[in-house]
């Protein structure tokens, strides 16, 4: 499993383990579960990471170890809170940070497939950070997946086992989990 090919997990909120986390945890195991390895970048991970300076000359090695996972991924699923009708300010600060990438033989998320997920206590956020999402992805050179996970979570609760009360969310996290998998195979990481 150490050679297989890597998805990397970013989203969540700074705090408690969040919806957010646990329906990226979903995806990711999804992912997992057709034979690549995981890695999951959590709000405690993105909490570690200082507001992203682009005159900085030096990175702590949160950040370092954050790019160089990304720059290791066949793909990413991210997932991200609906704050004030957009992405949470954590989320794109790890985002921003992909910047270190720019000069890289395949930089940013240059044809890399990317899974969305976005979570709101409402409907109307919902819709409104899935399209950052993908605005974002597409900025930095990624793929979107044909399907992004909108998630109500007035409606749809969490548990800490990995579970979660509406069957057919759960069948669309693991949607976002088998697309990124099944899409990884056609990159090149080395940006040939």
């Amino acid at each position: 499993m150490a050679d297989a090919p890597l998805v990397v997990g970013i989203g969540g909120t700074i705090g408690a383990v969040s919806s957010t986390e646990r329906a990226l945890r979903i995806a990711l195991d999804a992912a997992g579960r057709e034979g690549f390895r995981t890695r999951l970048f959590g709000g405690e991970d993105m909490a570690r990471l200082p507001l992203y300076d682009p005159r900085s000359t030096t990175r702590t090695h949160h950040e370092q170890d954050f790019v160089a996972a990304v720059r290791d991924a066949s793909a990413l699923i991210i997932a991200s809170p609906g704050y004030h009708g957009s992405i949470s300010g954590v989320v794109k600060n790890a985002l921003d940070l992909l910047e270190e990438t720019a000069k890289d033989a395949r930089p940013y998320l240059a044809d890399m497939p990317v899974g969305l997920i976005a979570t709101a206590y409402g409907w109307q956020a919902t819709g409104s950070t899935i399209a950052a999402l993908r605005s974002i992805v597409h900025a930095l050179r990624g793929w979107p997946t044909p399907f992004a996970a909108a998630i109500n979570t007035q409606i749809t609760k969490f548990d800490d086992q990995g579970g979660v009360t509406d069957p057919a969310v759960m069948e669309q996290l693991c949607m976002i989990g088998k697309q990124v998998a099944r899409f990884a195979p056609l990159v090149d990481r080395t940006g040939r």
